[in-house]
């Protein structure tokens, strides 16, 4: 059987650049693929950080794109040092700025459509000068939405990649790439395709996110449980109609770990490494935990870890309305990110106000997440929504328990724990409320108390497997389904 070729276009990608988790997914993945066989390529755009660092070796200076009624040359730089060649697509005009998609994580650029409809247009040429075309390009998120939309009305036919299957991953819906719908013709599609059945208008704008959805061969998402929620009203973001109308195409499959990096037992970052079998180490990253935030020095108060953007699809306004109760208890709080200004000032007031209980990092520290993981007891995670969820999973990993809303991959990965059949490896709640929150957090310190049933807790959690060896499997098996569907649409294939 021929060996499956494969491009993987993401908008960011570990350690290139990164603002979430879809950078963790666009470099752990293909890994894993490649583990399966596949023949895998990562395209990307090459930004500021990257010129800076000086990733990979050019391998074409002179690419033409076709694009806003010309041609644009870009030079393309690849990097094979880490096990997945990667294509860094270099047209400084879009790419050579401050921050990937804004000059601050508050604040986007205005052209960011256009910026990414070149980085499509930009895959698809690059991939006709490869040598051997791939069957299928995976594209990850609006940024790459129209990646599908170029090969349904640009492409088809072209003996190259016309016969190219699309895969479309949606790993967050709430975020769509909308866009004035007059921009259509300077991107190069013909206006027809904003107002027809299977076209990008989306309330009087178009919406890149749509134009994946419309145009893909298959579509998936990072969680089960999520591809069944943007289904409906109250998560389909105007565009469950759509989904419902596509759900013989959409597939769920949740994300997993790369447990090279997240790994107690080998990661750098910690002042001690731990395992199941002896974890003395964790105590240590404990200590070193409260020294970096200067908490008071209690080994045994537990400590409540959280990592993520401080926005209110996070549930952070769930934590401001319960901060006082949380802090009623004996317990200390470890906030590290980034995000709305009134959360971080609430976090900052916080501090102030339980210096020695309350640890703040406003930005990003991947070292420091790593120590979080490890030296804290909990993990918080009580989101409005979340489509996969990947600290839920470090943190089972690093024996750090997740208290955690039922939504998304958060509800597919914990179990809430039974003290009478031991099962279990966290705690969940399912109404969006802060009293819930708070009941979840006082089940959770009532079993921290007794230390015998902890430690079975941490267990059950740290030998669960959510690697990412199966999801690759599933992702191979689409593949290979969708790339059948093409050859019998075009009468046998290429």
């Amino acid at each position: 059987m021929k060996r499956m070729r494969v491009i993987f276009a993401s908008p960011e990608v570990t350690p290139y650049a990164k603002t979430g988790g879809l950078a963790d997914v666009s470099a752990a993945l293909p890994k894993a693929l490649v583990r399966l066989g596949v023949d895998v390529s990562i395209v990307m755009p090459r930004y500021r950080q990257e010129v800076a660092g000086r990733s990979g070796h050019q391998v074409i200076a002179d690419l033409s794109v076709p694009f806003a009624f010309g041609q644009q040359v870009v030079s393309v730089y690849r990097d094979d040092s880490r096990g997945v060649p990667v294509y860094l697509l270099d047209a400084p005009h879009y790419f050579d700025r401050p921050g990937i998609y804004g000059p601050t994580p508050a604040e986007e650029y205005p052209d960011n459509a256009e910026r990414f409809a070149f980085f499509s247009r930009a895959v698809l040429e690059l991939v006709r000068r490869l040598e051997a075309p791939p069957q299928v390009i995976h594209c990850n998120d609006w940024q790459t939405g129209f990646i599908p939309l170029y090969l349904r009305e640009v492409y088809r036919g072209d003996p190259h990649i016309g016969q190219t299957a699309t895969l479309f991953t949606i790993h967050n819906l709430a975020y769509q790439g909308l866009f004035d719908p007059h921009l259509l013709e300077r991107f190069g599609f013909p206006r027809e395709v904003y107002r027809t059945e299977d076209g990008v208008e989306f309330y009087g704008r178009a919406s890149a996110m749509k134009a994946g959805i419309v145009a893909a061969t298959a579509l998936s998402t990072v969680s089960r449980k999520y591809a069944e929620e943007i289904q409906t009203p109250e998560y389909g973001c105007g565009l469950d109609g759509l989904l419902r109308s596509r759900r013989k195409d959409l597939v769920g499959i949740l994300n997993g770990v790369d447990y090279d990096e997240w790994n107690p037992a080998t990661d750098p970052y910690l002042a001690a490494r731990y395992s199941p079998d002896d974890l003395g180490g964790k105590r240590i990253c404990k200590a070193d935990l409260i020294e970096r935030f200067h908490l008071d020095p209690n080994p045994e108060r537990p400590i409540i870890g959280c990592i993520s953007r401080l926005v209110q699809q996070k549930g952070f306004d769930l934590i401001r309305q319960a901060a006082s109760e949380i802090m009623n208890h004996d317990l200390a709080l470890v906030i590290l990110g980034t995000g709305d200004t009134d959360l971080e000032q609430f976090f900052h007031s916080l501090r102030a106000r339980f210096p020695d209980r309350v640890g703040v990092y406003l930005g990003f520290s991947h070292e420091l997440a790593h120590k979080i993981e490890a030296g804290a007891d909990m993990f918080l995670m009580p989101s409005r929504y979340e489509p996969s969820g990947l600290n839920q999973m470090y943190s089972l990993k690093y024996g750090t328990v997740p208290i955690v809303r039922a939504t998304g991959g958060l509800d597919d990965t914990i179990e809430n724990f039974d003290p009478q059949t031991l099962r279990g490896n966290g705690f969940k709640f399912s109404e969006y409320r802060a009293e819930a929150l708070m009941a979840k957090i006082a089940e959770a310190l009532s079993i921290y108390a007794r230390r015998d049933l902890w430690r079975v807790l941490m267990e059950n959690g740290m030998r669960a497997d959510f690697s990412w060896d199966r999801s690759a499997e599933c992702y191979l098996e689409l593949y290979e389904r969708i790339t059948r569907s093409i050859a019998r649409t075009s009468g046998g294939g290429s």
